[in-house]
């Protein structure tokens, strides 16, 4: 796992807007590092990942997971990971529900 930090940009009005930047260099890690792993959960519904995506499923025989907000994720990305495809509101409430059968 990669963490990148969060850029804080401030507008003309002084109002801060983040933005991570990250596309680019998941990309690269992703195809760098394609030798060293099996599969791969990918935190992102953007559509500029599809052709890395696809080469890693279709080239290299990855196991490609997706797991984004699906109001927010490309349907081409729904398309290609297909049943791979975990939304953040389903994992939510199932981590809510696994959370409170530990409590009991």
């Amino acid at each position: 796992m990669i963490l990148k930090p969060v850029k804080t940009f401030f507008d003309s009005e002084g109002l801060p807007s983040r933005k991570a930047n990250c596309d680019v260099d998941m990309a690269f890690f992703l195809m760098r590092d394609r030798k060293s792993y099996n599969r791969a959960v990918i935190l992102s519904g953007d559509g500029d990942f599809l052709p890395v995506l696809k080469y890693l499923r279709e080239e290299d025989k990855k196991e490609i997971f997706i797991l984004a907000h699906a109001s927010r994720t490309a349907k081409e990305i729904k398309k290609f990971a297909s049943d791979k495809f975990l939304d953040f509101t389903y994992l939510r409430e199932r981590l809510k529900r696994i959370d409170k059968r530990e409590t009991i």
